[in-house]
């Protein structure tokens, strides 16, 4: 405690400058800044009392997909929004570690606490229920609603309608495949929109599908072996686009079709192209890009801005909550015009994407 008075000058000095760059009509980053320190009660400790808690998904920083975009959402607000962050990553997958870690998140006082992923569903319900004074949110699950709970969910069936609008057009085989990291509702969005994408740009096309596990298996979203056993299969059987969506299963599908010419590989959650080991890179045709980041972000944001109610908030197209990624420009600059031109009859709804296969 020693520290404190140090750090309280430190916390007013960086809400002074944000208020003067308000005050000079510089931008309008530093407004929820200066709503931060509002928020917090006024008391001279300031920013410091934005404490945000972040709960990692099976895998943690560095999956280089779903955990990934959270974090770099987290890492804004960081920078952005001069918020404190702490981030928990399971030791086990169970239940009881998940709840464990929730816990442990909110009695430290973090608040917001973003869970990271659907299988923290039944362990939120139970820990919000507890600390009805915290502000949870949950990525991918809506599947009840509590005062203090927001479900950030996503569109991923427009997404997936694009890699697969994308994919049909680069094939050249006719045969395109899709593998799912475990075989239930929400990854199906990402199958039927992808299969749905697929026919409609080629009509005729072929489409391979399999899932890595089933419930109650959920290890499919860390078994990149098993999916490198998959790609390979669908490879051999004439496949030369492979569209994955497994969360850390998918560096797995990335090797095998780097190791066969003239296949592509599709990413998923983040743009895998910029991150992706230099030995895959050329390999990866697109990415449909799911804003988990910007979600992660703009929940912090509208904590900060006083917002404590529950509810859903879906992210889509026309939020830019979901895309395709253009970054491997020479392999996906012949599709651009099709592709987007799929993006806008969706955006005008012309085209609604199935959510199930």
């Amino acid at each position: 405690m020693a520290d404190r008075p140090n750090r309280s000058r430190i916390a007013l000095a960086a809400l002074a400058t944000a208020a003067a760059t308000a005050l000079a009509g510089c931008g309008t980053e530093a407004e929820p800044v200066v709503r931060a320190a509002a928020a917090a009660g006024g008391d001279g400790l300031g920013l410091e009392q934005v404490r945000v808690g972040l709960a990692f998904d099976q895998g943690g920083r560095g999956d280089k997909s779903f955990n990934d975009a959270a974090a770099a959402g987290l890492d804004r607000a960081k920078k952005e929004l001069e918020v404190d962050g702490a981030e928990v990553t399971l030791s086990e997958e169970t239940e009881e570690e998940r709840t464990a870690r929730l816990r442990e998140l909110a009695e430290q006082g973090r608040n917001p606490v973003i869970a990271v992923g659907f299988l923290y569903a039944t362990s939120l319900k139970k820990v919000a229920a507890e600390f009805p004074g915290t502000t949870f949110a949950i990525v991918d699950d809506d599947s009840f609603t509590a005062p203090n709970v927001v479900s950030l969910v996503f569109a991923e069936e427009q997404g997936s309608y694009l890699a697969g609008a994308a994919a049909a057009l680069k094939s050249r085989s006719g045969r395109v495949g899709f593998i799912g990291g475990v075989r239930m509702p929400l990854l199906q969005k990402f199958e039927a929109g992808f299969a749905a994408g697929a026919a409609e740009a080629r009509p005729g096309v072929r489409v391979s599908v399999d899932y890595i596990s089933t419930p109650p298996d959920f290890g499919g979203f860390g078994a990149p072996d098993k999916a490198k056993k998959i790609a390979e299969g669908m490879l051999a059987s004439g496949v030369d686009v492979i569209y994955t969506a497994a969360g850390g299963s998918g560096a797995g599908t990335l090797e095998a079709v780097a190791a066969r010419r003239g296949a592509w590989a599709i990413g998923v959650d983040t743009d895998q192209y910029q991150t992706a080991d230099a030995g895959v890179r050329d390999s990866i045709l697109t990415s449909m890009v799911k804003r988990v980041d910007n979600a992660v972000f703009q929940e912090i944001q509208a904590f900060i801005k006083g917002d404590r109610s529950g509810g859903v908030k879906r992210f889509d197209l026309k939020t830019d909550g979901v895309g395709y990624a253009t970054s491997n420009t020479e392999a996906v600059a012949p599709l651009q015009r099709k592709v987007d031109a799929v993006r806008r009859r969706i955006l005008d709804g012309t085209v609604t994407p199935p959510t199930e296969p």
